[in-house]
């Protein structure tokens, strides 16, 4: 505070001699009462505001309560971290449960040795061309299933076509539907019999009766493969009614006699 008090004491040594240059002639010859510099206030010494240092005490105490010295230090507070906010966790769906697995396909059999037993059947005979097949096999068991609802018998069995000569054209067949008790009056050209009997092998056809030449394709390889001899019949059983099924969703077993 020295540099403070400096500029005070040197306007008071100014003002006596600014008086005295004011003054008439004759009181100028008197000589000045210079004030004694003893006399002379020092305000800024006794003026002068305390310094810093009396303050110092009141730091001090601030530090006993304290509760640790980290808190001494001037560097400013550290802002508290954001807080974070927990992630919610994912929504769980519900675990669907097990897909079920898919049933398995019944794998046909493709040349299973089956023995089939004679059974009673009435039957219509007739021939036909290949171009005209299935509307011709149709036709026969159609007759017969009427004949058979008018005589209020119903079928004991799967219908069935057999085969008795084929060539290139055409074919012979017995239309068949078997049956439990003798139907009286027969039609013209019903007549009652035994379906085919004895060692077989059997094959499976789904599908149109069109696309049975590729199926009877497959049974000549099959058959060459093994060195069998088959005779010159061969008997279809149709699994699915062929008067009331779409042809494209037939089932047809194919049973091959053999020698």
């Amino acid at each position: 505070m020295k540099r403070g008090g400096f500029p005070r004491v040197a306007g008071l040594l100014i003002i006596p001699a600014t008086l005295m240059a004011t003054l008439p002639p004759g009181l100028a010859q008197t000589p000045p009462v210079t004030p004694p510099a003893t006399s002379s206030p020092t305000p800024p010494a006794t003026a002068t505001p305390p310094t810093p240092a009396p303050e110092t005490p009141a730091a001090s105490t601030a530090a006993p309560s304290t509760p640790s010295p980290a808190s001494n230090s001037t560097q400013p507070p550290t802002s508290p971290a954001p807080e974070q906010k927990a992630t919610p966790a994912p929504e769980q769906k519900p675990t669907p449960p097990p897909a079920t697995a898919p049933k398995a396909q019944n794998t046909d059999p493709f040349g299973e040795a089956q023995t089939l037993t004679a059974r009673k059947v009435v039957m219509l005979k007739g021939t036909a061309n290949w171009d005209n097949a299935f509307e011709t096999l149709t036709g026969s068991l159609k007759t017969l299933s009427n004949f058979l609802d008018k005589q209020n018998i119903k079928p004991a069995g799967n219908v069935l076509v057999v085969y008795t000569s084929t060539d290139d054209t055409g074919f012979s067949y017995q239309a068949e539907i078997p049956v439990d008790q003798d139907p009286k009056n027969l039609s013209r050209g019903i007549t009652i019999g035994q379906s085919p009997e004895g060692k077989t092998l059997k094959f499976v056809h789904r599908g149109s009766y069109d696309n049975m030449d590729n199926t009877y394709e497959a049974i000549t390889n099959h058959l060459d493969d093994k060195k069998l001899e088959a005779k010159d019949t061969f008997i279809e059983e149709y699994i699915t009614d062929p008067l009331k099924t779409a042809e494209d969703k037939l089932v047809i077993n194919v049973f091959v006699p053999l020698k």
